[in-house]
């Protein structure tokens, strides 16, 4: 598939807000149209000063005409900008609502491939810097660039030779133009991969501070900040130095037009081709078109940059996209889960191969084996969050790439291991598992998950905020609460992903029984490392290596599968070391107190 350029990235954006641009483009015109009339009195009142008219009256009208002139080129300069930057800043929120949207319909592999630094530096920094392009260039470079030609076409009219010369400097001016071009190849890339790596360096080292400081890395990671700031600095100095003569020639020479029109005027005048006035007619509009050129050509570098700026935003927005249809064509019946012959790769990487098996509605389920054998990615397939390679699962009958993602996800309530909340209230966290949800149908799902007495605990209630990413709460809290999220939500699918994995056991046994409550009817899948959580579970899946190596319940398993066998026996060794460690500290405590 061929790639969009960057000039129809642009249009199409400002399509989105296209009688706004318009507008500003056509009162810009109309804007540099005013301007342009006082260099045409003031040629007239030189040519008649020249003739020796001294009529105040008409020096009069003249100077009040350009002021006349000078106040609407101001007013409608600023009527343009303030549509121009309206429309803008809509268009930016848009493309902002666009990306975040987008993230949700591609494959969460593909979301995960870069780190939140890298998103966050596209959907903010890079978006606002399309600001200058869509606010400025669109309508200013337009028109700023609209007034010389047009001075120039009248240049032309007076004396093509003298509107010709004044080429000479742009041309030289070009020349300077192509070398800073050349010269500045990939280094504005350099500068985006730089800065991309100073913020990716920054959001590790603030959200690995506990660990710097509780391994004593102190040191070697803020050096590892230090010299990605350094390397961030240094490429743009770099690149200034590599442009910086070849700018200031380019400006130098570019705006100045009597370098070519004094002399070449100069010897038409002396040779009797070209008169006296319209010499200084000539000086005058040559005169004229130096504003606006250097108007102009101040957006070149953001026109530079442009590629590069367009490009990492649209890169996501052309993202594959995880087809799915937008109207239900059949009903599942059910909530029967089949997964036949799957097989998936992550980067290139097969991790399933060949996955066969069902899950029951109204049954417990449970995938145990080894870490990194392909437990979570099976549980991320059946929640949509990935599509297969090859293969099909069904949900209630029907292929899940033939269901809405929308109704698919109201099929699916997903508890991971590496739990989220948002910056809000206790309250606010839980009643996103259902919009609508009515304060007693939050503490109802808190109380059934275990949750709503340490809540009570807190601070402000249900009303305490949780901080950034939960920060405020233990992760044993946190993950409590984003059960109770999902049981709120009354899928008819639960997927519980290592999702009691930092609570205790006293709290893991209660949010273990009001699960079974709460998912008598429904479908729920279990991955867990702590056996001893599954093993009333009606069929177990043990996975290894990327391939279901048995089925069956807690008995069948500890008497047919080997592997499950050796897990137990782990599992079951850690619990009593665990219990013979608890005993000596109570005998030790017991001492002391005696």
């Amino acid at each position: 598939m061929k790639k969009r350029s960057t000039f129809s990235w642009v249009l199409e954006f400002a399509g989105r807000k296209k009688q706004f641009y318009l507008g500003s483009v056509l009162l810009a015109i109309l804007g540099v149209a005013a301007s342009f009339i006082p260099y045409l009195i003031i040629a007239d009142m030189v040519g008649k000063l020249l003739a020796g008219n001294k009529d105040e009256q008409y020096y009069l009208k003249a100077v009040i005409l350009m002021g006349v002139c000078w106040t609407i080129r101001v007013t409608f300069h600023s009527i343009s900008t303030t549509l121009s930057h309206v429309a803008t800043f809509n268009v930016l929120g848009g493309i902002r609502k666009q990306l975040c949207k987008k993230l949700s319909t591609i494959p969460l592999g593909a979301v995960l491939d870069d780190n939140s630094g890298s998103y966050k530096n596209i959907i903010v920094e890079r978006v606002d810097s399309m600001e200058t392009t869509l606010a400025h260039i669109v309508p200013e470079f337009t028109s700023n660039i609209l007034l010389p030609i047009v001075m120039f076409i009248y240049l032309l009219t007076l004396d093509w030779r003298v509107g010709l010369s004044n080429f000479i400097p742009a041309i030289i001016g070009l020349c300077f133009v192509a070398v800073m071009m050349v010269k500045s190849q990939g280094e504005f890339e350099v500068t985006v991969q730089k800065t991309k790596y100073l913020n990716d360096t920054a959001v590790e080292y603030i959200n690995g501070i506990e660990v710097i400081k509780a391994f004593g890395k102190t040191g070697s990671s803020y050096e590892k900040f230090v010299n990605a700031a350094r390397e961030g600095a240094d490429c743009f100095i770099n690149w200034m130095r590599k442009c910086i003569w070849w700018q200031a020639g380019s400006l130098s020479f570019m705006p100045a037009t009597f370098l070519g029109v004094l002399p070449v005027g100069l010897l038409l005048v002396r040779s009797g081709s070209l008169s006296r006035e319209n010499f200084i007619t000539c000086i005058i509009l040559s005169a004229g078109l130096i504003s606006p050129l250097v108007q102009a050509f101040s957006y070149m570098d953001d026109i530079l940059k442009m590629k590069t700026i367009f490009g990492e935003v649209t890169e996501i927005i052309e993202r594959k996209d995880m087809i799915r249809p937008t109207e239900i064509k059949k009903e599942p019946v059910g909530s029967d889960i089949v997964m036949k012959d799957v097989r998936f790769s992550y980067k290139d990487k097969e991790i399933l191969h060949g996955i066969n098996l069902e899950i029951r509605q109204g049954e417990v389920n449970a995938f145990v084996g080894p870490s990194g054998s392909g437990k979570s990615t099976i549980a991320r397939l059946i929640d949509s969050l990935w599509d297969v390679d090859e293969g099909s699962i069904t949900y209630g009958g029907v292929d899940i790439k033939e269901l809405p993602l929308d109704f698919y996800a109201s099929q699916i309530a997903y508890v991971a291991q590496d739990n989220y909340l948002f910056d809000m209230t206790v309250m606010e966290n839980i009643r996103l598992g259902k919009a609508g949800a009515t304060d007693e149908d939050v503490i109802r799902a808190a109380k059934a998950s275990g949750c709503h007495e340490f809540i009570l605990g807190l601070e402000n209630g249900y009303d305490t905020i949780v901080g950034g990413a939960g920060g405020h709460l233990s992760g044993g809290e946190r993950q409590r609460i984003c059960i109770a999220r999902a049981m709120l939500k009354d899928a008819p699918v639960v997927i519980l992903d290592e999702a009691t994995a930092y609570t205790d056991p006293e709290n893991e046994a209660l949010v273990q029984s009001s699960v079974a409550k709460l998912v008598q009817g429904k479908t729920l899948i279990v991955i867990a490392h702590r056996l001893s959580t599954i093993q009333d579970a009606d069929r177990i899946f043990v996975v290894n290596d990327g391939k279901i190596e048995a089925t069956g319940n807690h008995a069948m398993l500890l008497q047919n599968c080997i592997l499950y066998r050796k897990m137990w026996e782990a599992h079951t060794m850690v619990k009593d070391d665990i219990s013979e460690s608890k005993d000596v500290m109570e005998e030790r405590k017991e001492a002391a107190n005696a």
